[in-house]
């Protein structure tokens, strides 16, 4: 499977997405997306949850754990246990 670099690169590139409208949607530098492509940094939590929220994809599929891109259904936090 591939690593969250390749895959990374690999959505921005199935969506015709730019470095430039991925930061931008998640708050964050254009340079940063280029570490995360490159593999010289790693990105936290928050900004994979943005990224998969920006791909429409899972966690899981966006880190190179899971070739399956759907993302689990969403509960509201009303559903959730206490």
């Amino acid at each position: 499977m591939p690593s969250f670099p390749q895959r990374l690169s690999e959505l921005l590139s199935a969506t015709n997405s730019t470095k430039r409208a991925l930061a931008h949607a998640i708050g964050i530098s254009e340079r940063m997306i280029q570490y995360y492509i490159t593999g010289a940094k790693s990105p936290t939590l928050d900004v994979l949850v943005a990224m998969a929220d920006y791909f429409n994809v899972g966690l899981d599929y966006l880190a190179g754990r899971s070739d399956n891109p759907t993302p689990p259904p969403r509960t509201s936090s009303s559903e959730q246990d206490p």
